[in-house]
């Protein structure tokens, strides 16, 4: 039997009974905490065979701590938090789960921007304190749409995107020419792409800096920045200043620079409430996305525990 170590909050917590899958294959799951403390998983490392990993770290000093460790299955895409060259040198394989919550974060995104566009959160707000006047907001098939990444969730942006009918950009120097026209989307360059759009939705991969100062004072004044990727890519005491001198209309994120922990961060200013909207890291809590990223990550581990090859290996 092998023991299956889980530190992400939401698996098995779909319509799948993915315990009783593990079960049936002969393994164990074992629960950890999601931010990997490595303290309080230290035990349970010890004994675990594989590792379905959130979104926490996963160093060296971990894998040090998991003498039995054969697999590290990132529930998720994103493996900026896994030391994969440590993994590499302890012949631990990664794995994760590509595409199986893009649909859920673009549908996420595009309900942040129509939320930004028609000032739904700021509404709801005013009503409740007795406030129904109006104001006004602005429509998505007006707006030129900037997409930064065209991968699978910016392309399923631009999906969602052709129904409103706005003018849509995207850059991605790693998707071929072609892509971009067949989804109605004219490939430009960054800078560009931040010259030129009213509404910019960030779907790159993190560690990397790509609203910062420079670019800020480079848009169009009245902006809107939708980020359901990564806190990193966004410089938020620049974004703050940005919106408080109405250069952005509104920061609209499902991140921020240290997510729970993040209550000093400059964009939950009071003052700043009604330029920013922030939710918990929603964009992959659907049912479906929830059942997509466990099946695919435990998938991965009974084959690795059952000495066959993984479908989703990451590479160092």
């Amino acid at each position: 039997m092998g023991i299956i170590l889980a530190t992400s909050r939401s698996f098995s917590d779909g319509d799948m009974d993915l315990l009783a899958r593990a079960a049936h294959a002969g393994h164990q799951i074992v629960r950890g905490p999601a931010h990997h403390d490595l303290d309080e998983l230290a035990p349970l490392l010890a004994t675990a065979d594989a590792w379905i990993a959130g979104t926490g770290p996963v160093t060296a000093a971990h894998l040090d701590a998991a003498p039995r460790l054969r697999i590290v299955a990132r529930y998720g895409v994103g493996t900026e938090a896994v030391d994969l060259g440590a993994a590499a040198e302890r012949g631990i394989i990664v794995t994760n789960t590509p595409g199986a919550n893009a649909d859920a974060v673009a549908d996420h995104a595009v309900g942040l921007m129509l939320a930004a566009l028609r000032l739904i959160p700021d509404g709801d707000r005013r009503v409740r304190r007795g406030d129904w006047s109006v104001r006004r907001g602005r429509e998505l098939g007006a707006a030129t749409v900037g997409i930064v990444g065209f991968g699978r969730i910016g392309q399923g942006v631009a999906r969602r995107l052709s129904g409103f009918g706005p003018r849509i950009l995207a850059a991605d120097p790693f998707v071929p020419a072609e892509q971009f026209p067949a989804l109605g989307v004219d490939r430009v360059e960054l800078d560009e792409l931040f010259h030129s759009a009213d509404l910019i939705t960030l779907h790159a991969p993190g560690g990397q800096r790509l609203v910062d100062t420079h670019r800020l004072d480079g848009i169009r004044r009245g902006a809107i920045i939708v980020n359901t990727a990564r806190p990193d890519l966004v410089h938020e005491a620049a974004v703050a200043r940005a919106l408080a001198d109405s250069r952005l209309a509104c920061y609209a994120a499902d991140t921020l620079d240290g997510d729970t922990a993040a209550s000093a961060s400059p964009l939950l200013a009071p003052e700043l409430a009604e330029r920013v909207i922030i939710t918990p890291h929603l964009g992959a809590q659907t049912t479906q996305a929830v059942d997509n990223m466990g099946s695919l990550s435990l998938d991965d581990v009974i084959a690795v525990l059952a000495d066959a090859a993984p479908a989703h290996p990451v590479s160092p």
